[in-house]
Order: C-alpha cells, then sequence, then structure tokens
C-alpha cells in the first residue's frame, strides 16, 4: 500500500510541473503606436500557475524624427528636423490570477526630442516628433526565459510632413 501512495504522489507533483509550461497566446500579442509616439506592446501569457509574479521587457530600436514647429503649428523651414535613434525598452512585473495566465501591456517611449540638437528651432518654435518607427520590435517573459512571436517586427507613425 505504502508503494501505491508514493508512486501516486510523485505522478500528482509530475503532473502539477507538467501543467504550468508557459506561453504567449498569439493572437492576444499586439504592438501598436499611440498619438503620443510611444509603443504599446500588450499580451496574453498562459500557463503560469497561480499567483505567479513575471518580469517583462518590451523593447525595440526607436527612431524619432523631430521638427521645429512654430506657435501656428507650420514648420518655417523644412530643413529644421533631426532624427534620433537608439534601443528603447520598458519592464514591468505582473502576476497571474487563479487562473494561471496574465494580460497585461507595456508602453515604450521613442527616443526623445533633443533639446539642444541641431537643428536650433528659431525663436517661438519648438521642436516637435514629427514621425516614429520602431525595429526589431520584441516582447520577453525574462522569468522563463521566452520570447513573444507575431509582433509586428517593424511600425512607423508620421504625424505631420512640413513642406
Amino acid at each position: 500500500m505504502t508503494k501505491w501512495i508514493i508512486t501516486l504522489a510523485a505522478l500528482g507533483a509530475a503532473g502539477t510541473v507538467w501543467a504550468q509550461s508557459p506561453h504567449f497566446i498569439n493572437s492576444a500579442t499586439t504592438a501598436t503606436i499611440v498619438k503620443n509616439g510611444d509603443l504599446v506592446v500588450s499580451w496574453k501569457e498562459a500557463g503560469l500557475g497561480d499567483n505567479v509574479s513575471i518580469d517583462y521587457e518590451a523593447s525595440a530600436t526607436g527612431s524619432a524624427t523631430c521638427t521645429c514647429v512654430n506657435k501656428g503649428g507650420n514648420c518655417p523651414n523644412a530643413a529644421n528636423k533631426v532624427t534620433v535613434s537608439g534601443p528603447v525598452s520598458a519592464t514591468g512585473t505582473f502576476t497571474s490570477g487563479k487562473n494561471g495566465s496574465i494580460t497585461a501591456s507595456l508602453e515604450v517611449s521613442p527616443p526623445p526630442c533633443p533639446p539642444s540638437a541641431s537643428p536650433t528651432c528659431g525663436g517661438g518654435q519648438n521642436l516637435v516628433l514629427s514621425a516614429v518607427t520602431y525595429t526589431d520590435i520584441a516582447l520577453t517573459d525574462l522569468t522563463n526565459g521566452i520570447s513573444a512571436t507575431g509582433l509586428p517586427t517593424s511600425l512607423s507613425k508620421t504625424f505631420f510632413t512640413c513642406p
């Protein structure tokens, strides 16, 4: 009888470990660019176990084009623009519920428009984000070492174009 109890206990433990297999739900994993130029990466991950904290990172290479704009919203000189680029990312920790899944989003900001970079905007003008591009978009479950698939590899948005 003792052998049966030990065997059943071992099988039960193996079943619990086997049931927890973290994976992203591809149909629920998306990336979009919102009004302020940020990249929002949203996902659902299942197979995590109940009430487990998971660390995530959304990352990309971001490129921001910034243009001088006057108070009237016009571009006084189409040559007054600069593009900055580099790696961008956001991290967060989320906790699974009783169903062993997490549905969440992270917001990644583009590289900032540099206040002192060329071009130097004339009096009454501001350097404003006019376009943004994100490439190599990725989402990683850092706790379990897995990456989401199904995200677009790149996204871009133009907010305005100067003549």
